[in-house]
């Protein structure tokens, strides 16, 4: 029988960079490396995720489990990908793809539900049987892990909390900023970086980017700030309403403000249905390495059931 600790490689697919990441026992990093994206090049994409692969393997003297994340999802329905970021993935089986450049199957998830089972796993939500897991950035993304496995869901959606809309609106708020997706008013829209920003022009606030309003002290930013706490809440609230998780963890850049994990449950507590609160709401553990070490996770679950039946 084998004793040699167990070779997880994640990889992390952005619009700029891929990354990959190789984790041991523990959750151990054994090796790190990534790459610029291939923009708008499918078969680049595939040859650069194989090449981090190989690449890693042949340093560590091994062979390993592969799982990736992207900024999309398998569509049940075709098997292609779809709702993906990286467009030139779109409509494309892109883990059948990449399982046939290495020579083995691989695992695909969406990276907000990599990010959830990576806190899940080993970061700030460790040892949490329901965790949800948002990503404060660019976009809002989210992902829900169960007894530390991601849940996906039918259509392949769980957790986009993001394209609901922003629940108890106040009469300013309706019907709220267009979206991409066709909708308006989502959640995302308000809390978004760009979400923040445009909150903040339109209350007549000036021009600025979500960082410096975080950080400046001048009335007008605080009135912002106050504003987004609280549809922060509320659209918290409502995903506590549904899931109830035992914890809610924060990523993303906007993650990083002072304070944001402070006052919690108090700010639930007007909006979820019950007599008290107990939901913990904390800052990732693993920041922007979450992603990359979700996706090493992903077949975690496998590997432990394999061990208990050797």
């Amino acid at each position: 029988m084998s004793t040699q600790e167990p070779l997880r490689l994640g990889v992390d697919l952005g619009g700029s960079k891929i990354e990959i990441i190789a984790i041991g026992s523990g959750g151990r990093e054994l090796a790190r490396r990534r790459v610029a994206t291939p923009r708008n090049d499918y078969a680049g994409t595939v040859r650069a995720v194989a090449g981090l692969v190989s690449g890693v393997e042949d340093e560590l003297g091994r062979r390993g489990s592969v799982g990736i994340g992207i900024p999309g999802a398998v569509s049940p329905a075709t098997g292609a990908i779809k709702n993906a970021n990286s467009t030139w993935l779109i409509g494309r089986p892109f883990d059948r793809d990449v399982a046939a450049a290495i020579g083995r199957p691989v695992r695909l998830a969406n990276d907000a539900n990599c990010f959830a089972l990576s806190e899940a796993q080993d970061g700030a939500a460790a040892g949490a049987e329901i965790v949800f897991g948002i990503i404060l950035g660019t976009g809002v993304g989210g992902g829900i892990v169960v007894h530390r496995r991601p849940l996906v869901g039918r259509n392949a959606i769980a957790g986009e909390w993001g394209h609901n809309p922003l629940p108890w609106p106040r009469d300013d708020e309706r019907p709220g900023p267009a979206c991409y997706c066709g909708q308006s008013g989502c959640i995302e829209t308000f809390l978004s970086g760009p979400g923040l920003a445009r909150d903040h022009a339109l209350a007549g606030s000036g021009d600025h980017t979500a960082d410096h309003i975080a950080a400046a002290e001048d009335a007008d930013a605080r009135a912002t700030m106050r504003r987004y706490l609280d549809r922060l809440g509320r659209a918290l609230a409502h995903v506590v309403n549904i899931v109830d998780p035992d914890v809610i963890v924060l990523g993303g850049g906007l993650s990083n403000i002072d304070g944001l994990t402070q006052g919690w449950p108090g700010r639930l507590a007007p909006y979820v249905f019950s007599d008290r609160v107990d939901t913990r709401v904390v800052r990732a553990r693993h920041g922007d390495s979450s992603g990359v070490r979700g996706a090493a996770w992903l077949w975690a679950e496998d590997e432990a059931a394999a061990g208990a039946g050797a």
